[in-house]
């Protein structure tokens, strides 16, 4: 299911999470190589550039657990040979990639890295439909830190499950993870606007949040990591946010007026978020 629009209105405007998802794709459209070919054909010169510049800047799980940057020899066999694993015994013999880049901040700058227009638009979409909703309870600043750490915690989890990878990892999926498991815990009752694809048509449904929520949680643990998709991160990050909205949720929800998901029948539906 790929959620649309939630009913569940906010008392201010989102603009820490429009601000985030501007930022993703400003740095897609305009600062990596893929976001400026995205649109046509790409050279195999491109392709060495963008694997060049991706290297240089993302978070690769190798790096951070050797404390040491990738070797060529790494690079060559992560890239060209197809070998996701190429971590080689410290320390190595052959000389850095990239000796200038720093290895910690790459695991910032990866929460702000999309790989392709679709896993940028899926990202964003999920963003916006629950990201303001968190926002509008823990206020800018908090919602700010949250994300962040939401994201380093994400990432943390992918390392350990993946030590040895040599694959970069980019995206603010679990970032959005940690995001959407604060939804879980303080809007499980939310309905959420979905479209279910069946074949080339879609359906819309509504659904409500735990349910939604829940089944893509549960989907993480069938993904295999050949797959390319980072899981263990999606997985971290989801338990951070819901952690962290289970240990606030009281103040989080401190209101005079009814929580929004918990709505009389007899009410209209407020405006969408």
């Amino acid at each position: 299911m790929i959620p649309i629009k939630d009913r569940n209105p906010t008392r201010r405007f989102a603009f820490l999470t429009l601000g985030i998802i501007a930022v993703c794709v400003g740095i897609y459209f305009f600062v990596e190589p893929t976001g400026r070919s995205t649109l046509a054909q790409r050279t195999d010169s491109e392709q060495v550039d963008e694997a060049v510049w991706t290297v240089r800047h993302a978070a690769i799980p190798c790096e951070l657990v050797e404390r040491r940057h990738l070797t060529v020899p790494e690079v060559v066999a992560t890239f060209q040979n197809q070998d996701p694993n190429a971590c080689a015994p410290s320390p190595p013999p052959a000389p850095p990639a990239d000796p200038g880049k720093n290895i910690y901040l790459a695991v910032f700058f990866s929460m702000f890295l999309h790989g392709g227009l679709l896993h940028l638009g899926g990202n964003m979409l999920f963003l916006w439909v629950f990201g303001n909703n968190i926002e509008d309870r823990m206020g800018r600043l908090g919602y700010l830190v949250f994300y962040v750490v939401g994201g380093l915690a994400a990432a943390l989890t992918h390392v350990l499950l993946q030590p040895y990878s040599t694959v970069p990892v980019v995206g603010a999926s679990g970032a959005i993870a940690a995001v959407m498991g604060a939804y879980l815990v303080l809007f499980p009752n939310a309905e959420i606007l979905s479209i279910v694809p069946i074949f080339l048509f879609g359906v819309f449904v509504e659904v409500r949040a735990k349910w939604l929520l829940g089944l893509w949680f549960v989907l993480q643990f069938f993904i295999s990591p050949a797959s390319g998709i980072a899981s263990g991160a999606h997985i971290g990050g989801f338990v951070f946010g819901m952690a962290v909205a289970l240990l606030w949720r009281r103040q989080l929800l401190a209101e005079d007026e009814p929580e929004p998901w918990a709505w009389d029948e007899r009410r209209t539906w407020g405006t969408w978020a």
